[in-house]
């Protein structure tokens, strides 16, 4: 009864800037239930609360499209489940999440669905969707790949990396990409080539190189940018639309940039981490660099500028986190004389709003729409959620945040809500921050106050991908 009542609620936000991937206005954004019902000035009052944003931007919540809460990892998971993850994702500034179910080789794709599901539900305060990722293809898998379309998973992601574990040869991707083709899903691909990689792993540990740093030494940026015009390739062939997760280099880059000359649907993702952290953090002694050791690695730091520049001209469509946290005590140290067992992954679900709004909007790398953009309206528009989701819009979700561009704010371990021991941007200093997070109606975040509730975000069953929603 208490989340009808919730539900039926109505909320003036009065005064606000309102922020979108286009426009730029003061105006009012009236609020019912869970939807945006009005926009305009002198909207009808009484409503049950009212809040005064002037000052203050009024944006699409964040959506995170690249996360991985309590995902195994042999006999360990990641630091964050559906309930912290979510919680600090909210603190944040992003309103949903789309996470990964990955099947297990030998088992059904729907296996992995209902595991997930059990993660999620009465857990994430913000909405979730899921993409699949296929590590095992036959007929069967192919067949239930449709079902998952229809029950709202329209996205699926392959690994050209990890052999023996996540590692497709390109004829089962090539498969896989046939089916994406009847059924109109989107397929998504971690590039490097796995197979290269590993021989340089031997030939390191052969050596005796068992440092962190020989993560990033055995992962060059070069079998990333082959795996991304291979991949590339293969979705032409198929004649599918393709997006490369995570992309951290200016070889990855180039291929898109040629891809998209082209005309082809190839979409790019970066991550805050590959924008402003490098190699030299790897090498930090102690075994410090090990809480920066992450797939693919961090790169010499000539790479940021070409990201940066390529999230400014669009080369690069979205910035997502790859949100996968290991406790650098009892986890990452696992990987104590061999960087092979240190755990893949770090930290990021909360930062990414603040990240790109300094480095992004204060320091004019881009506008306040391009920002909106890239960590909202973008992700909503490529992965099946527009205009539900990432637009202030009537009829849209409620999801909101108002944002105070003066509120200073310094990103560390010791403040932030990830379930983690560290922040990979420790001592940052940033200036803007989430001060009211709405959530389909719902103010779960208040002057960094969590007024949600474990089990209130929703499955989101996403459609299909749109061309004529991307320029």
């Amino acid at each position: 009864m208490e989340i009808e009542i919730l539900n039926k609620m109505s909320l003036l936000i009065k005064n606000g800037r309102i922020i979108t991937s286009s426009d730029d206005f003061v105006s009012d954004v009236l609020i019912q239930g869970e939807k945006i019902l009005a926009i305009g000035k002198d909207l009808p009052n009484p409503v049950d609360r009212v809040i005064n944003a002037s000052g203050k931007y009024v944006i699409p919540g964040g959506i995170d499209v690249h996360t991985h809460l309590d995902m195994p990892l042999g006999n360990i998971s990641s630091s964050d489940d559906f309930e912290t993850g979510t919680i600090a994702a909210a603190f944040g500034g992003t309103t949903t999440i789309v996470d990964f179910p990955t099947q297990s080789r030998g088992k059904s794709l729907h296996d992995a669905f209902k595991l997930w599901q059990t993660k999620a539900q009465g857990k994430s305060v913000i909405d979730y969707g899921f993409h699949m990722i296929v590590t095992d293809v036959n007929d069967s898998i192919l067949d239930e790949m449709d079902q998952l379309v229809a029950d709202g998973i329209t996205s699926f992601k392959l690994f050209t990396a990890y052999p023996g574990a996540l590692m497709l040869d390109d004829a089962s991707i090539f498969r896989v990409m046939q089916r994406a083709k009847k059924n109109g899903a989107l397929i998504m691909m971690h590039a490097e080539n796995g197979s290269v990689i590993s021989e340089l792993v031997k030939n390191a540990l052969q050596q005796g190189n068992t440092n962190p740093i020989y993560h990033a030494l055995t992962r060059p940026s070069v079998l990333e940018g082959e795996a991304t015009y291979r991949t590339i390739a293969l979705a032409e062939v198929a004649g599918v639309p393709c997006y490369i997760v995570h992309v951290t280099c200016a070889e990855a880059l180039n291929a898109i940039i040629h891809a998209r000359q082209k005309g082809l649907p190839v979409f790019g993702e970066t991550c805050p981490h590959y924008l402003l952290l490098s190699e030299d953090d790897l090498r930090k002694p102690d075994f410090e660099g090990a809480k920066y050791v992450l797939s693919p690695p961090l790169r010499p730091r000539w790479h940021q500028e070409k990201l940066w520049q390529s999230l400014s001209d669009g080369s690069l469509s979205i910035v997502a986190t790859d949100h996968c946290p290991f406790n650098l005590k009892g986890q990452k140290e696992l990987g104590q004389g061999d960087f092979t067992k240190i755990p893949n992954g770090a930290p990021g679900i909360e930062n990414r709003l603040h990240l790109t709004y300094e480095f992004g909007v204060n320091q004019k790398r881009f506008s306040l729409n391009r920002w909106v953009e890239l960590v909202s309206t973008n992700p909503a528009k490529i992965f099946g959620m527009y205009p539900q989701k990432g637009e202030i819009a009537i009829g849209s979700d409620a999801d909101i945040v108002i944002w105070n561009p003066d509120t200073e704010y310094t990103i560390s371990a010791s403040t932030h809500h990830m379930r983690v021991d560290y922040n990979m941007f420790e001592g940052f200093n940033v200036k803007g921050n989430a001060e009211t997070v709405i959530s389909r109606g719902e103010i779960i975040i208040q002057n960094n106050q969590f007024l949600g509730r474990p089990g209130c975000g929703k499955f989101l069953k996403r459609k299909l991908y749109s061309p004529s929603l991307i320029n």
